[in-house]
C-alpha cells in the first residue's frame, strides 16, 4: 500500500510538472543552489545548476530549460541576462526570479522580461515548487508574516536607490532625507 501512494504522489508531481522537467537554477550562493537542486530532483525535476551568468546564458543557448529558478544578482553581473537568453530560445518557460537586498524594482523588471514571478531570498523549496507550478490564472495564497511597515520602507529606499544607480547623494536627494541618515540605513540589514 505505500508503494501505491508513493506512486501517487509521483504522478500528482508529474501532473503538475508536465512532461518536459527540465529546470535550471542560476544561483553563486553554492550551498543554497545545491539544497534547493535537491529539494527540486525529489520533487521530479531534471535539475541544471548554473552559479553565474556566464554558465547560465551557456546552459540555456545550449538547452534552453521549461523551467528556471534565476537570482537577479549574480558575482559575474545580472540574472536579467540569463532570463533575456532562455527568452531568445524558448518563450515557454516558466522563469522564476530569486531576490535579496530589497531589489523589487529589478524583479518587476524580470517579470515584465517574461519571469512568472519573484520570491524574496531566502526562499525555501515548498515555495519556489508553488511558483514554478502555478496554473495560470491562479492566485498565490497570501503570506503567513506579511512585509512589516518597516520592511515595506526598506523596499522602498532599495528601489529608489537601484533607479538612482546606487548614489547615494542622489537617493537622498530624491527622498528628501539626510545622506548620512540614508547611508546608515543603507548599511544595515533588512528588517523582517
Amino acid at each position: 500500500m505505500t508503494e501505491q501512494n508513493h506512486e501517487d504522489f509521483a504522478i500528482s508531481d508529474e501532473d503538475h510538472i508536465g512532461p518536459d522537467a527540465s529546470l535550471l537554477i542560476v544561483d553563486d550562493d553554492g550551498p543554497f543552489l545545491r539544497r534547493l537542486a535537491r529539494a527540486m530532483e525529489t520533487r521530479g525535476f531534471q535539475v541544471e545548476t548554473a552559479e553565474s551568468v556566464a554558465e547560465g546564458v551557456a546552459k540555456s543557448k545550449g538547452r534552453p530549460p521549461k523551467y528556471a529558478v534565476v537570482d537577479l544578482r549574480l558575482g559575474d553581473g545580472n540574472g536579467l541576462d540569463v532570463i533575456e537568453a532562455i527568452r531568445q530560445r524558448r518563450d515557454d518557460t516558466r522563469i522564476i526570479v530569486l531576490t535579496g537586498y530589497g531589489n523589487i524594482a529589478t524583479a518587476v523588471t524580470a517579470v515584465k522580461l517574461g519571469a512568472v514571478d519573484y520570491l524574496a531570498k531566502p526562499a525555501d523549496a515548498d515555495d519556489v515548487f508553488s511558483a514554478l507550478t502555478q496554473r495560470p490564472g491562479e492566485k498565490a495564497e497570501l503570506p503567513e508574516n506579511p512585509m512589516s511597515a518597516d520592511r515595506v520602507r526598506w523596499e522602498h529606499i532599495q528601489r529608489v536607490y537601484e533607479m538612482c544607480e546606487r548614489n547615494v547623494s542622489e537617493t537622498a536627494r530624491r527622498l528628501n532625507m539626510h545622506r548620512r541618515t540614508l547611508q546608515r540605513i543603507l548599511a544595515k540589514r533588512a528588517p523582517k
